[in-house]
């Protein structure tokens, strides 16, 4: 049966509605964004949203949906829907520039920095936990909130081994626990020849942070040459659907979208895979955060 409407017409329609959908999905996002939780208990969308990566804001989920609405609307591909929702929560963090392995290293050459500041100090004839105190004065960015707290709890007449485990559980940082391991022997057995000992460990240090970077280096050409790979594919997608799409037409049916899946899927595993590949285990840390609050207990302990 002949209907008033063309083809044009119901695609518009189509386009309309999943707007309207998304926008909602978007008023809703913001809503809980906006909301003050009063009870103790998250609610739905919030517990669907602490279970998902830290990366994954609720804008970003937000947005997600929306694109992957219209891109549904737009092709009529419930599986160009699903792929451009995860590509949008997935490729930013993967092609875009690492800040995680940047802070990192930031952190690591702060430390560096530190643990020399420390040397010289105490070269200039300062006891330890003065040095302490004079550097957490002139800290480096990266180490600065760290280190003030480390000094307001020195201040505040806490011992400065437990000072210094509790710095170390702030660092979270494998190298900040063989720097504070020094320390804390040194304050509770008087060691000598502190200074040589922290000039070796941030020259160590400083090691560490000229591998990370020649490592970022050749990690940043592979993620040019993927980012380049999806640019020119999605362009290629794009430009099908708007110019060409009778080109596309087989993806209507039951097979094509079997086989959209698939090349999906494939996509994913190869990003999976370079993700794997480039990531760099740390080592195990020395000062845990129990073991560091079982000291903070038995130092309270034997203040009894």
């Amino acid at each position: 049966m002949s209907t008033p409407f063309g083809p044009g017409v119901w695609t518009g329609i189509a386009v309309a509605c999943g707007t309207v959908f998304g926008l909602g999905l978007v008023a809703i996002g913001y809503g809980a964004v906006r909301r003050t939780v009063r009870e103790e208990r998250p609610g739905l969308w919030r517990g669907l949203m602490a279970r998902l990566p830290a990366e994954w804001t609720t804008r970003r989920v937000v947005v997600a949906l929306t694109a992957g609405v219209v891109a549904g609307a737009l092709t009529r591909w419930p599986v160009a829907a699903v792929l451009t929702t995860v590509g949008v929560l997935t490729l930013p963090g993967l092609l875009g520039p690492d800040r995680l392995a940047a802070r990192r290293t930031e952190r690591m050459e702060a430390l560096a920095t530190w643990t020399e500041m420390l040397r010289d100090t105490l070269s200039a004839a300062a006891g330890l936990e003065q040095a302490v105190l004079v550097t957490a004065g002139i800290a480096p960015a990266a180490l600065e909130t760290e280190l003030r707290e480390l000094a307001a709890a020195i201040r505040a007449g806490r011992p400065l081994p437990v000072a210094l485990r509790a710095f170390a559980d702030q660092a979270d940082d494998p190298l900040a626990d063989v720097v504070v391991a020094a320390l804390v022997t040194a304050a509770e057995q008087q060691a000598s020849q502190l200074g040589p000992l922290l000039g070796e460990l941030a020259e160590s240090v400083r090691e560490q942070v000229a591998m990370r970077q020649r490592i970022d280096a050749g990690r940043a050409s592979v993620r040019t040459g993927v980012r380049v790979t999806v640019i020119v594919t999605l362009g290629m997608a794009v430009g099908l659907v708007v110019f060409n799409r009778p080109y596309l037409d087989p993806f209507n049916t039951l097979t094509g979208q079997v086989v959209l899946a698939t090349v999906g899927v494939l996509f994913a595993a190869s990003f999976i895979h370079l993700t794997v590949i480039s990531r760099i285990e740390e080592p195990v840390r020395l000062i845990g955060p129990h073991r560091g609050r079982a000291a903070v207990g038995t130092e309270a302990g034997g203040a009894r």
